[in-house]
């Protein structure tokens, strides 16, 4: 197991105090902060700058995390988030205990169950969601290596993470899909 201990005690003392982390998820490197806290969330949204009007994406470890975190998700969802091989992020409407500045207009917000080991011990430590939005500035293509990390977005945040910025295998974004009536509604494959 590589040892990314100092990197999660770093990421959380910043979480803790209302900063960003620039960290390798489960696809593409994002940008991170306490989804509770507004006014974190108002830091990405200035260093990414992005419409005041646009949702983030949250990650969370566990399907006990998106039932604290909305209210009365259809569980067939969970049944098909385990046949699923890419990482895939689920719109759930009625959003609980999460900023509002995360959220859709309609009070919806995305959320995607990260099985990537770096993000699961870090998001489990902080015992809070953590947002995840490509580390980019808004407009911008979002990066599919480290090294393709703008300067801008490299300066602006508090701690970036040491774990996995010689990755050469390219990323990609999630899946995005919205549930509804049993079935899957697809928005990005």
């Amino acid at each position: 197991m590589i040892d990314f201990s100092s990197d999660i005690d770093n990421c959380l003392y910043v979480l803790h105090k209302g900063g960003i982390i620039l960290y390798p998820t489960d696809t593409i490197w994002g940008l991170g902060c306490d989804a509770t806290n507004a006014e974190a969330v108002e830091k990405i949204i200035a260093l990414k700058q992005r419409p005041q009007n646009k949702s983030f994406v949250v990650l969370v470890t566990s399907e006990r995390d998106i039932l604290q975190y909305t209210a009365a998700p259809d569980l067939s969802v969970f049944d098909y988030l385990q046949r699923v091989i890419k990482p895939t992020t689920v719109i759930y409407e009625h959003a609980l205990g999460l900023a509002e500045n995360i959220l859709a207009q309609d009070g919806s917000v995305a959320i995607r169950i990260c099985n990537e080991e770096f993000c699961r011990h870090l998001i489990k430590r902080f015992r809070k969601p953590i947002v995840s939005t490509s580390a980019n500035v808004s407009g911008q293509h979002p990066p599919s290596l480290f090294s393709e990390i703008s300067d801008e977005i490299l300066r602006g945040v508090d701690y970036v993470v040491k774990y996995r910025q010689n990755d050469i295998a390219p990323s990609q974004p999630s899946s995005i899909i919205t549930w509804k009536n049993g079935k899957a509604e697809i928005i990005r494959p």
